[in-house]
């Protein structure tokens, strides 16, 4: 239990989240071993669009792609993240933090490939070119601070965007994101 935010995690889910399993998720390999690192990354469905049911409905599987046509260009993608902060503040999880999401592709981090194996994936609802909202940065650093205390072998050194791990290849959380600002904010947090 996190207190000094209110979120917890209890058997690898967040409390206070909304949950809409998704069945975009397989068990973490056994020689993997413990989450170590936290990826942060923005999804706008369609393209720097906010609002609807399109999220949920790509990491539950049922996106129409008629509903839009650059839907159509995703057809049958099969992902997922953890977690996803919408523009409000809200969080809404889709796999429990013990399994692995399809959040990062292929990917790197401090020398190990498949950074899907050892991590947790969060989706902020969001673009490279505008700005997050406070209320997001808020709830971010709230669940940050209940991952941290829940998985003891997951740092505050190792949280990464997904354009840190997939450089070339993606471009997210982007320019937009304030990563001093949820530092500060995380670090406070910790600190009280």
């Amino acid at each position: 239990m996190d207190d000094k935010t209110g979120w917890r995690v209890e058997r690898h889910r967040l409390g206070g989240a909304r949950q809409r399993p998704s069945p975009h998720f397989d068990e973490r390999p056994a020689e993997t071993g413990a989450i170590e690192l936290l990826v942060i990354h923005a999804i706008s469905l369609p393209p720097e669009q906010f609002g609807g049911p399109w999220i949920d409905a790509l990491f539950a599987g049922t996106l129409d792609p008629a509903a839009h046509p650059y839907f159509e260009t995703i057809q049958g993608l099969r992902v997922s993240a953890h977690c996803c902060i919408f523009r409000d503040g809200s969080i809404t999880q889709y796999v429990d933090f013990d399994r692995r999401a399809w959040h990062a592709g292929a990917s790197e981090w401090r020398g190990r490939t498949r950074a899907n194996d050892f991590s947790i994936g969060i989706e902020l609802e969001g673009s490279d070119t505008q700005a997050f909202e406070p209320a997001q940065y808020e709830t971010l650093a709230g669940v940050t601070s209940a991952l941290l205390a829940a998985y003891p072998t997951l740092s505050r050194d190792a949280i990464a965007g997904h354009s840190d791990i997939a450089p070339g290849r993606k471009t997210d959380p982007g320019p937009h994101f304030d990563w001093a600002g949820y530092r500060t904010r995380l670090a406070s947090l910790l600190a009280s």
